[in-house]
């Protein structure tokens, strides 16, 4: 029997786009957990339902999400869309993109005791 799809196709086309057009701070993350770096296969722009994943770990139920200043004035909507995420088994890590610019390290260490965690 088929799984149903994790998301719709618009969504999927979209995070396909957003993969050829990372900010520079996605790019250092990437750079850091791509290729099994930590352990662990992360997907970046990874659509689930109506939403795209900054990062994705689909194997650990893990998210990385990095905020820039726009998300500010979006919290109700990052609210609702971490609520879809964990609903659907994920947990949801949140760094604004100052903390990956400045405190790279500390990001990684918050990555990987969360993925210790998640075992």
């Amino acid at each position: 029997m088929l799984r149903p799809p994790r998301s719709n196709s618009k969504t999927r086309t979209h995070a396909i786009e957003l993969r050829k057009e990372l900010t520079p701070t996605e790019r250092k993350l990437w750079a850091i957990i791509r290729n099994d770096q930590l352990g662990v296969n992360f997907r970046r722009q990874h659509a689930i339902g109506k939403y795209i994943a900054d990062f994705c770990a689909p194997r650990k139920k893990l998210i990385i999400e990095l905020d820039g200043s726009q998300h500010l004035e979006q919290e109700a909507y990052d609210e609702e869309r971490t609520k879809y995420l964990e609903s659907q088994g994920y947990k949801v890590i949140r760094f604004w993109n100052n903390d990956v610019t400045n405190n790279i390290e500390g990001v990684i260490l918050v990555i990987m005791n969360t993925l210790e965690k998640q075992e």
